[in-house]
């Protein structure tokens, strides 16, 4: 009975540290889900409002290029992007986007990550000052090609547009700090800042 008795205490003490470990899904992640969540319900609200008050949903995709800094080196790279902006007449959006860390690389280190997430916004003038949160996943290829590896990627950053033209707009500055929490050496952060050009498509 005592074998049996000191089996079971450890597996209890297992047990409990399994529950008392840290939890996989970081707070920063289940920010950037609740504001995902947001977005698509403003957007979906904006669909199913009475007439007289309807928000007009206006779609853009753009492209953008941009300078990075990961913190495995830390390294400063180069890199480039695509998005797509689903925006309502009011305050709230979605925004998809995919970078392409590949330039500049020193021993074959390079990353790209897909995102997407909610996004506020509103107009000064010609100006949209913006706010965003994002989750997605990044690939990372490690030096010299010995390996790659798939994380969740959580995003927040904020930027400013500049209408230039009817369907035509500048992103004059774009930043986005990036959280990798469940990186193979521990928890790596990368910061990024953008330009580029989208087109409103309707």
């Amino acid at each position: 009975m005592e074998i049996d008795s000191r089996k079971a205490m450890r597996y209890f003490d297992h047990f409990k540290a399994r529950q008392t470990g840290k939890p996989r899904l970081p707070v920063g992640a289940a920010f950037a889900l609740a504001v995902l969540i947001l977005g698509f319900a403003c957007v979906l609200r904006a669909q199913v409002a009475s007439p007289g008050r309807q928000e007009v949903l206006r779609l853009s995709v753009g492209v953008i290029g941009s300078g990075d800094t990961f913190q495995y080196g830390p390294r400063k790279m180069l890199g480039a992007g695509a998005f797509v902006d689903a925006d309502t007449s009011g305050h709230y959006g979605i925004e998809a986007e995919g970078r392409w860390v590949e330039f500049h690389q020193r021993a074959d280190v390079h990353a790209e990550t897909y995102s997407i997430g909610g996004r506020y916004h509103f107009v000064v003038g010609r100006f949209q000052p913006y706010a965003k949160g994002l989750v997605g996943f990044g690939d990372f290829n490690f030096p010299y090609n010995y390996a790659t590896g798939r994380y969740m990627v959580v995003t927040a950053g904020g930027g400013v547009d500049y209408r230039w033209k009817h369907r035509i707009t500048v992103r004059i500055a774009d930043f986005e700090y990036q959280d990798w929490p469940q990186f193979t050496y521990g928890n790596m952060t990368s910061l990024n800042g953008s330009v580029g050009l989208k087109v409103r498509i309707f």
